[in-house]
């Protein structure tokens, strides 16, 4: 298994947006993310600590404004917290070892996929293409994208 952790050089090479959302637990704006409407083949990681999170197979539209997943793709890497801020009973996600504010899960994702929403900032994640996932040290996850293998 990789070495995923939390490192000052990964720090120090976030913008200021993925600053405020990894690490001080703010969100970014509806409609404002770059993976909204991402629909490349591929896995999204932790912008921190390059955790494998979630899988384009199972991203879906879900008119909330912010990237929505079924479910993760490894779940020993998201970590579930209860959020009671803004008045609302809500689960925020975390990733493990990066330890970054990724977003909120729900129960009203689609039925046929397990009915999880897996509500997250695009400033959390980075992408990586299918294409480049076995060059980049993801080709374990490659069979999980691809929906026809």
């Amino acid at each position: 298994m990789p070495d995923y952790c939390k490192s000052e050089k990964a720090l120090s090479a976030l913008s200021p947006q993925q600053r405020r959302v990894t690490q001080e637990n703010a969100t970014e704006a509806p409609g404002t993310g770059a993976y909204l409407h991402n629909d490349e083949p591929g896995i999204y990681i932790d912008i921190v600590s390059m955790e494998p999170l979630f899988s384009s197979s199972d991203k879906f539209e879900s008119g909330c404004g912010w990237p929505s997943f079924s479910a993760p793709l490894e779940p020993q890497y998201i970590i579930q917290l209860q959020d009671p801020s803004h008045g609302m009973a809500r689960t925020e996600v975390r990733s493990k070892y990066g330890d970054s504010h990724l977003g909120h899960v729900f129960t009203d994702g689609p039925v046929d996929r397990g009915g999880m929403r897996y509500c997250i900032n695009s400033a959390a994640l980075k992408f990586i293409h299918l294409d480049d996932m076995q060059a980049e040290g993801y080709g374990d996850f490659i069979a999980r994208v691809r929906k026809n293998p």
